[in-house]
């Protein structure tokens, strides 16, 4: 018996520690995040800021994201997501910056605004733009989010990384950035289908003579030899008519 109740004790003292590791790693999984989370130096890139929904008795109805200020992103253009509103606020700079081009940059797009949809518990959706050029001078990106659900609770994804690196309780969406590749010269992937080296079929079907194109040659060209040879015959004999009737 006093086994017995040790087994039983030991065993609700695992399921209890293991539920508060569990409820304790699922909000990291939940974060508002950028996909994906790094892009190069300098070039152009399609961002999809992912948002999970964590609440069971509410949706996410609305989602703010700031831009960066300190190192502004000239192009920003939002891709149309089916029953949301996409509201672009652009601004002022709190002071000039200077582009790596050695442009004056005195205004940018400040926040993105969606609206109108719902995320429903268990779902999440993710919201596309495209950006660039990206600066050269920097390893992040910071991009605070907030996520507004429909009893008006409000989550900032705002935190910035800790000192010791350990992750925030409410982290802001961070876009790395790391040194341009030769091969890709600065430019990311936008999503696109790279080209392919073989050659399109139109191309084969020009270069390559057909079965049936050779044969029509051949046909044509034994029948002219015909009618030439049919005509050679043709003056024998009207040749020959003619000594004979001399």
């Amino acid at each position: 018996m006093a086994f017995a109740a040790i087994c039983r004790r030991a065993t609700a003292v695992t399921a209890g520690a293991l539920a508060i590791t569990v409820g304790l790693a699922l909000p990291a999984l939940a974060h508002v995040t950028i996909d994906p989370g790094t892009a190069e130096q300098g070039g152009w890139t399609k961002l999809a800021f992912r948002v999970p929904n964590e609440r069971d008795d509410a949706s996410t109805t609305k989602l703010e994201v700031t831009f960066p200020t300190d190192h502004p992103l000239p192009f920003v253009s939002v891709k149309p997501v089916p029953g949301w509103n996409a509201t672009l606020t652009r601004g002022k700079l709190p002071q000039p910056i200077v582009s790596d081009d050695g442009d004056k940059v005195t205004e940018s797009v400040l926040k993105i605004t969606w609206a109108g949809g719902k995320i429903q518990p268990g779902q999440f959706q993710e919201f596309e733009v495209s950006v660039g050029p990206l600066p050269k001078n920097v390893d992040s990106l910071t991009f605070p989010a907030v996520q507004t659900y429909s009893g008006g609770e409000t989550v900032n994804w705002t935190d910035a990384p800790k000192s010791d690196g350990s992750e925030a309780e409410h982290p802001a969406p961070v876009l790395k950035l790391v040194p341009a590749s030769a091969e890709g010269e600065g430019h990311s992937d936008m999503g696109g289908a790279k080209p392919s080296a073989a050659p399109s079929v139109a191309a084969m079907k020009q270069a390559t003579p057909s079965a049936s194109g050779g044969s029509d040659g051949t046909a044509r060209t034994l029948g002219i030899a015909g009618i030439v040879v049919g005509l050679l015959g043709a003056g024998v004999g009207v040749a020959g008519l003619r000594r004979s009737r001399s």
